[in-house]
């Protein structure tokens, strides 16, 4: 019996652009993936997550926040879509017309039945290669959170925090996020 070998297509950043547009897609590794969008409580967490940041990245004027979708261009076969990306003011020239043009320095997902291990292992290899500085890791169903830090090209875990903490930043010295009031609905 003769063993037949099927070759699995790698995409490329022209053929994640042919996409639909009303869906969202995300290119890892060259593997086209198209991602459902978040429930209801998925979304209230991004939201209370990205005020306490754009509040606390405003009024210091320390850069951009941006929320999904908002397209983030590695290299040809790698774009991603975090839910929360933040961008110190002195590298606001990664900012594209279409897209973020490399590694923003704060990466925030939230995780979900289905982008669970997408977010835990295929996209934080992703981050740590192209040079995310910080990367928050953010649990609905177990009301926790996970923060690391970028160290020889690999990302180390600073802390593991509940609700009953606050979550503080390596990167934004002084931010501190009440995560009770971030999972509460």
């Amino acid at each position: 019996m003769t063993a037949i070998s099927i070759e699995k297509r790698k995409f490329t950043y022209e053929d994640y652009m042919k996409t639909p547009e009303d869906r969202r897609y995300e290119l890892v590794e060259g593997e086209l993936i198209m991602t459902p969008s978040p429930v209801p409580y998925h979304q209230w967490i991004s939201k209370n997550i990205e005020y306490e940041l754009e509040r606390f990245v405003r009024e210091r004027n320390l850069g951009k926040v941006f929320d999904a979708p908002c397209d983030v261009y590695f290299d040809d076969e790698n774009l991603v879509q975090p839910d929360i990306l933040f961008i110190l003011k002195e590298r606001l020239h990664i900012i594209g017309e279409k897209n973020i043009q490399g590694a923003p320095d704060l990466v925030i997902e939230i995780l979900s039945e289905t982008t669970a291990y997408k977010d835990l292992v295929k996209k934080k290899r992703l981050y740590a290669k192209f040079g995310v500085k910080e990367y928050w890791i953010v649990d609905p169903e177990e009301k926790t959170s996970e923060i690391y830090s970028l160290k020889d090209n690999q990302f180390t875990l600073i802390k593991s925090i509940t609700e009953k903490d606050s979550l503080e930043s390596p990167l934004l010295s002084g931010l501190m996020i009440n995560l009770k009031k971030v999972f509460e609905y």
